[in-house]
């Protein structure tokens, strides 16, 4: 029986979308999910903002304990910096992601086939300097010239690559079509029997995961999936028949099967609530941490872990603040919750002067028009307004602020409670900004929801200006 290799394409996939981006603190919370469930490989996106990708590789390095963590790296280019940030994992893979057909080599990488093998060459020999672990995925190969795609594969072999995965970008094919396609491809490179070859199949005609399934039956030691629908193969699917049939055709995973219902709920629950654009704002369904509960007794070292593993990094003054404000709470209680931290976090750390200061707003919503914000920002020298429309007006009102401001930071965090009774009922929001690869929290009270939540986004706002000016 082989046991072949899972890899999940959710989190790359949705990083080079438009929709449903998922947020950094999503990404993170999706790749232990899917660490649980024993998926073989994660895909992340390539690192193209140094700072702010290479802190998400790290973290999801830090969090996740069974899978390898894949990073595509930029043919051509250099993977030190990519193999940096994955310098912490105990066992990684490098990608190396190579045109297969004609038109992508010429539209998209301006380059001949001779000179793409090439790349593909010295691509991969310099990521050999990292790892052992490095695929090479042929993008388009369908439809490429099969002498050039045996080039690619015997350049990536010869130079070191363990990994060959066919990708059927088309989507195109039925899945006896695939089969020939896939067989052909090994009775011309017998090279492929010394390594795992593996595919990725489009579903553009909803045949990705009978042609998985195909790829399998033919000797397929590796499929990419996906537990979110992003025009891929289904992971549930892929595996649902892999168990009920897999013994048929002598293939099985590692993936924990009993759990899968309820992991990959949650992962499309993270994925699916997320919106088109990360600053339009619901109530975030988050997973749940209360069960990382803090007591008096805690160290400040143990405080400060918790609160990194937040997403903050906390100076030295701020780690003092934070931890005294903790001491305060946890004496009158038997234990304080991660989601308690972030208040205690967007309360006590890194306190600045206002640059910007609510002076009033408007909002204008309902179920037949679209919402919409006007709201009125103070200086120091002038007011200044903005207004916009929005997917509810919170999410106007959030929009108006960049308006006025004109800069726009991604949303990590949302979270809002009532922290008195009745009709009057106070609302306490906190909102997380990611900016700089650094988390920055702001926190709002007021009888008005709205209010309060402009509240929180503007202290998390002036927070970034004054670092970042400073």
């Amino acid at each position: 029986m082989n046991t072949i290799r899972v890899c999940d394409s959710t989190i790359r996939k949705l990083s080079n979308g438009k929709e449903n981006p998922l947020s950094f603190k999503e990404k993170l919370e999706v790749a232990k999910l899917l660490d649980k469930l024993c998926v073989d490989v994660i895909e992340l996106d390539e690192i193209r903002s140094s700072k702010a990708d290479s802190l998400l590789i790290k973290s999801v390095v830090m969090a996740v304990k069974n899978s390898v963590i894949a990073v595509p790296v930029p043919l051509g280019g250099d993977p030190a910096p990519t193999a940096a940030a994955l310098a912490e994992a105990d066992r990684f893979r490098l990608q190396v992601v190579a045109p297969g057909s004609s038109v992508r080599m010429e539209y998209v990488y301006h380059k001949k086939s001779a000179a793409v093998v090439e790349m593909v060459r010295s691509t991969v020999t310099e990521c050999r300097k990292y790892t052992e672990d490095i695929e090479l995925l042929i993008d388009d190969a369908t439809r490429g010239d099969a002498a050039v795609i045996s080039q690619l594969v015997g350049a990536a072999t010869e130079a070191g690559a363990t990994t060959v995965t066919f990708c059927d970008d088309a989507g195109t094919m039925l899945p006896e079509e695939f089969a020939e396609f896939l067989e052909e491809r090994v009775k011309a490179d017998p090279v492929l029997s010394d390594i795992t070859w593996g595919v990725s199949c489009s579903n553009e005609l909803a045949m990705a995961d009978a042609c998985v399934i195909a790829a399998l039956c033919h000797g397929a030691g590796e499929i990419k999936a996906s537990a979110f629908p992003v025009n891929t193969a289904s992971l549930e699917n892929a595996c649902k028949v892999i168990a009920g049939k897999g013994e048929s055709f002598g293939v099985r995973t590692n993936i924990a099967t009993a759990s899968m219902r309820r992991a990959i709920g949650q992962i499309r629950r993270f994925c699916s609530d997320t919106p088109n654009d990360k600053s339009s704002i619901g109530f975030t369904d988050t997973v749940d941490n209360s069960d990382d509960r803090l007591t008096e007794h805690d160290s400040m070292e143990a405080v400060i872990s918790a609160a990194e593993k937040l997403g903050y990094s906390l100076n030295e003054e701020d780690a003092r603040n934070v931890y005294d404000s903790f001491i305060k709470l946890a004496s009158k209680k038997e234990s304080v919750s991660t989601r308690e931290l972030d208040a205690i976090i967007a309360t006590a750390a890194m306190q600045v002067p206002e640059k910007y200061k609510l002076v009033n707003y408007i909002t204008n919503t309902g179920n037949t028009i679209t919402s919409m914000a006007h709201v009125k920002l103070g200086t120091k020298d002038e007011e200044l307004e903005g207004v916009s429309l929005g997917d509810g007006p919170i999410d106007a009102a959030f929009l108006a602020i960049e308006q006025i401001t004109g800069r726009h930071y991604e949303l990590d965090d949302f979270q809002i409670k009532a922290i008195t009774e009745g009709k009057e009922a106070a609302a306490e929001t906190i909102v997380k900004l990611r900016a700089n690869g650094k988390v920055y929290s702001g926190r709002g009270l007021s009888t008005d929801i709205i209010g309060a939540g402009i509240r929180a986004y503007l202290n998390a706002v002036n927070k970034v200006i004054f670092e970042e000016d400073e």
